[in-house]
């Protein structure tokens, strides 16, 4: 939701923009065409009119009407067919496309789910959701097979570049917030995630000041907390690091006790 931040609504959207992107292009949606974004496995999805499919973001099994099909690309859909998910081998967030993407309700210009804004947070048990179906078995033409890359799901190396109250750290804490490893907690969702080792600090709260997604804020308690698609639009906490744009997906997709380490990207001025 671009332009309500005013007004203190979030801006909301995908949590892993690129795997999002990508069924929309592989679908030849528009870009912002109404996706699934599946966080458990279990997920089921029963199909009332043919259609076609695209999934893409974390490496999961998947089976279509009992028989395991790949776990990511094009897939045609025929009236009655059965989607299940079932556990996720890699990344933690997977996404579903639909030709002509999902005809969920709007608030505010979104059909994202968005709690105080949408009429539920997310979709819940024996919910139906409205698509456009040309009433026709739908085909594949091409040549090729397009594969999902599920590199940087294994990749650990989080990009960062110093925030506003980056150089009010001593020198010792900012080598260590760059040298060691962190954890992903179990305190996880769509607006942040909390990582699990505590970093003492000497910092005091600030003014309230805006945060952006990828924003990493450090707690007077020594609590690490790095913002995602659903966070708020300011905060009071000192903004220590803020995650390269390509690599909040990354953060995003890992799941709790895995370990993460930032890396401090420099920032090239150009002269006009």
């Amino acid at each position: 939701r671009i332009g309500f931040a005013e007004f203190g609504i979030a801006q909301a959207g995908p949590l892993d923009q690129s795997a999002y992107l990508w069924v929309n292009h592989l679908l030849r949606n528009h870009q912002n065409d109404a996706v699934l974004e599946i966080t458990q496995p279990g997920f089921s999805i029963r199909f009332d009119a043919p259609t076609l499919i695209c999934l893409a973001g974390a490496k999961a099994q998947m089976f279509l009407n009992g028989e395991e099909i790949a776990s990511s690309g094009l897939i045609p859909i025929l009236e009655g067919s059965k989607l299940e998910i079932g556990n996720f081998e890699l990344g933690s967030i997977l996404y579903l496309g639909i030709k002509w993407g999902f005809r969920s309700p709007t608030w505010l210009g979104s059909r994202s789910y968005s709690k105080g804004i949408s009429d539920q947070d997310f979709v819940k048990i024996g919910d139906s959701i409205s698509y456009f179906t040309n009433h026709e078995t739908p085909t594949i033409q091409t040549f090729s097979q397009a594969n999902w890359d599920y590199k940087y799901l294994t990749e650990s190396a989080i990009r960062v570049y110093a925030g506003p109250e980056f150089s009010q750290l001593s020198e010792k804490k900012k080598e260590e917030i760059i040298g060691r490893e962190f954890t992903i907690s179990t305190l996880k969702n769509g607006m942040a995630i909390q990582l699990e080792e505590p970093f003492p600090n000497q910092l005091s709260e600030i003014y309230t000041a805006p945060v952006y997604p990828g924003t990493v804020q450090l707690t007077p308690g020594g609590k690490i907390i790095c913002l995602l698609s659903d966070a708020q639009v300011t905060g009071g906490y000192p903004r220590i690091l803020q995650i390269h744009e390509e690599d909040i997906r990354k953060l995003a997709q890992k799941k709790p006790g895995i370990t993460i380490k930032f890396k401090l990207l420099k920032m090239n001025f150009r002269k006009i």
